[in-house]
């Protein structure tokens, strides 16, 4: 985990030396709204690093995740895609007074799957339904619930011109695992705004919040995040960096301003 400082060096050198993709041409800007898009046809594979400070009884402890997110559509037929999102994060726990939570290693992975009409409505609304599921694939208890875990997911959006607003979300309830470790109930909801400028640079705000419903508590950063398409070679990229705030946090848990950066590669058809 200590290599993720040296990757993040490297990710921005590589940023230096990237083109950034600014011609007017229709397949730039297509590209740059699938991007905005959750459920496009398009594969792509984010890495998305994500550094966040706790406090109350946990003051000083800090995590790191590196979320690997791979996205590939399925065409099912001339009218339907099935797009599929797989979050597998690997997490840095340092710092907590419990010294059980210092660990390092895979999370529990989530993974997603939109069935998805090819064409928008006639009012221009991208929309997709299906289940989400809670994976307990975690290297350690500290990381991860132990728990198996099921749910609906929905996600719907509009881009019109430079913009994109929408919104996803899901919920999970765990249906097996440990009896020891506490059950999951929880809602996940992802509302989020962008604009896309004339040279693909993206502008993005959203939250994305959660609500525990067995411990009755909200999770709730805010967004806002700068994003770039770009080249390196033939591999075409976007990269992003983001300010995190959070605004409601259970207990302990973390708080105050965190950070993120992106880059995602993307391997259009």
């Amino acid at each position: 985990m200590k290599a993720w400082g040296g990757m993040i060096v490297s990710v921005t050198i590589a940023v230096l030396w990237a083109t950034p993709v600014v011609a007017q041409d229709e397949q730039a800007l297509e590209l740059a709204k699938k991007l905005a898009n959750p459920v496009a046809s398009l594969i792509s594979v984010p890495l998305q690093y994500n550094y966040d400070e706790y406090g109350g009884l946990n003051d000083g402890a800090s995590v790191h995740r590196l979320n690997i997110q791979p996205v590939i559509p399925f065409s099912l037929n001339h009218r339907w895609n099935l797009i599929t999102r797989t979050i597998v994060p690997l997490l840095e726990q340092r710092g907590f007074p419990n010294r059980d939570m210092n660990e390092s290693g895979l999370g529990d992975i989530t993974a997603s799957q939109f069935f998805s009409p090819k064409a928008p409505t006639a009012g221009g609304w991208i929309w997709g339904l299906g289940p989400v599921e809670l994976l307990p694939t975690a290297s350690d208890n500290a990381l991860g619930g132990e728990k198996w875990g099921i749910g609906p997911t929905a996600v719907v959006l509009n881009q019109k011109g430079p913009w994109t607003v929408g919104f996803l979300g899901n919920h999970i309830w765990s249906v097996a695992g440990d009896d020891d470790r506490a059950d999951i109930n929880a809602t996940f909801l992802q509302p989020f705004v962008s604009y896309i400028t004339k040279t693909k640079t993206t502008f993005g705000v959203n939250t994305e919040s959660t609500y525990d419903w067995e411990s009755e508590k909200w999770s709730v950063p805010v967004i806002a995040q700068v994003a770039q398409l770009a080249k390196i070679g033939p591999q075409i990229l976007q990269f992003s960096v983001a300010g995190k705030y959070w605004a409601e946090a259970p207990d302990n848990g973390p708080e105050k301003w965190g950070f993120r950066a992106q880059v995602t590669f993307l391997y259009p058809k």
